[in-house]
Parts: structure tokens; C-alpha cells; sequence
């Protein structure tokens, strides 16, 4: 499995709570994703700030992260060929009202702040956040991954193991 080819998704409270869930879930399957890792969380406060830290200085940011809170989240590391791009197309824009019908958003979401579900941006931050969230995910640390030091006959094919405890015996 290449590191390229993994975003982070997060099924947001609102869609959570609204019992959209499994619904999101079959979308997600549908359109080609391997669901690496799945779990039901809900954020604590200090989690939550360190989540959307990129955002303190916007003037939403105590919203978003007091509505992260407010009730569990469906965390997922989500598997396919350009992951970042394909499930930021497959959720759509912020504002469920101008994304695009067939889109996560556009189907399940209320508003901007209430739009359903989360998407990594860049490649970068899908590593951040799935690091943050399923720390245990990677067997090795994921700043080595990309350092041009890692040069070498061995480091031909990516060699980060993803499992579960099914893994362990």
C-alpha cells in the first residue's frame, strides 16, 4: 500500500447523528475506496484543537471545533489511487448548497458548517491527520518516509504495514 494513495475522511456529528452513516459508508465503498481503518470517536477538546490548528486564526474556528465535540465522529483512513483528490471530489465543496449533486455534501449536508463530512486537503495533512487520529496506524514514522535519505535498493516499494489487532496473532 503507497502512503500517496491515503486520506483521511471523517464522518462528521451531524451526518452521525442524523443516521447517515451507513449510508456514506456504502458511498464510499461504492466508489472504490478501501477502508483501511474505521472508528467511532468522539473528540475531546484538546484533540479537536490540535485537529484544526491550521484554522486558529479563522474567525469560525471555536464553531467548528465546539461542533466537533458536541457528539461522535466516524473517523476513516481511506485506501485508492489519488485518495485525496478522488474523495475530495466525491465529497464535493464546503457549502452543500453549490457542491454538486451525487456529492456526499450535496446529499447529506445542512450547511457550511454542517456539511456532513471531512476531507484532507493536501497530501500532507491527510499524513498529519491520520497520524493524529490512528497514531498506532504506521509501523514506522512517517517524516522518514519522505526524506531523500531513505534512498536505497530496499526502499524500492513502501514498506509501512497497516493492519489491525488481527495482525497480531
Amino acid at each position: 500500500m503507497e502512503l500517496k494513495n491515503l486520506t483521511f475522511a471523517m464522518i462528521k456529528p451531524d451526518a452521525v447523528t442524523a443516521h447517515n452513516t451507513g449510508k456514506i459508508i456504502d458511498i464510499i465503498e461504492q466508489n472504490g475506496f478501501e477502508i483501511v481503518r474505521l472508528q467511532k470517536v468522539i473528540f475531546a477538546q484538546d484533540l479537536a484543537e490540535e485537529f484544526y490548528a491550521s484554522l486558529k486564526e479563522r474567525p469560525f474556528y471555536k464553531e467548528l471545533v465546539d461542533f466537533i465535540i458536541s457528539g461522535p465522529v466516524i473517523a476513516l483512513a481511506l485506501y485508492k489511487e489519488n485518495a485525496v483528490e478522488a474523495w475530495r471530489t466525491l465529497i464535493g465543496v464546503t457549502n452543500p448548497a453549490e457542491a454538486a449533486p451525487g456529492t456526499i455534501r450535496h446529499t447529506f449536508g445542512k450547511s457550511i458548517g454542517q456539511n456532513a463530512v471531512h476531507g484532507s486537503d493536501s497530501y500532507d495533512n491527510a499524513l498529519n491527520e491520520l497520524e493524529l487520529i490512528f497514531s498506532d496506524l504506521f509501523q514506522v514514522d512517517l517524516d522518514d518516509l519522505d526524506s531523500d535519505e531513505n534512498d536505497s535498493e530496499e526502499d524500492d516499494e513502501c514498506c509501512v504495514e497497516i493492519c489491525d489487532d488481527s495482525c497480531n496473532g
